[in-house]
């Protein structure tokens, strides 16, 4: 009993488009996804499309942990209109004792970025703490160069940053 191969060949594509077709509606019906940077925001800190700062991650862990923490929902804080997340009570508390400790320079933007003029997004995987202060970058390259000269670089982007904080980064 050999079946006729055209006839097996259209079955497959067939099949295959109706789990094409499948795919796309079930992903249609799922809620955008939105990065957490816009090149068309002029806000001055950098949040996802939910409002929420350091792409979800504990700013305080910087500090106590020494690393990026995935912070949890159940322990979030809002501070200057925009959510942080925490790994833990203790965390929360502590942020909210002292926010301006905590939150990163450059509302979390790249801080290289912000030396060359630019409001990059900051990725909370590339970050240095300098003299009790949390500052992201891009990625490693530009981590690479902003710690070739990290106080001068410093430097520059606070001077930058009056000008370009309220800018939306397509403007720039």
């Amino acid at each position: 009993m050999s079946k006729n191969p055209i006839s097996l060949h259209r079955r497959t594509l067939l099949q295959l488009a109706l789990g094409a077709s499948v795919i796309a509606s079930s992903l249609s019906a799922l809620p955008a996804v939105s990065l957490a940077y816009d090149e068309g925001s002029k806000a001055a800190i950098n949040v996802d499309g939910s409002g929420v700062a350091l792409r979800g991650h504990d700013p305080v862990a910087y500090f106590t942990a020494g690393k990026p923490t995935t912070g949890d929902k159940q322990f979030s804080a809002k501070h200057d209109g925009v959510t942080y997340y925490f790994a833990s009570a203790a965390n929360r508390s502590e942020f909210e004792k002292n926010p301006a400790k905590y939150v990163p320079a450059f509302g979390g933007f790249c801080a290289m970025g912000a030396a060359l003029g630019k409001k990059l997004d900051g990725d909370p995987a590339y970050w240095r703490v300098v003299d009790g202060k949390l500052y992201l970058n891009v990625g490693a390259p530009a981590q690479k160069r902003w710690l070739e000269d990290t106080s001068g670089n410093i430097s520059k982007a606070n001077a930058n940053w009056p000008q370009i904080r309220d800018k939306a980064p397509k403007e720039l």
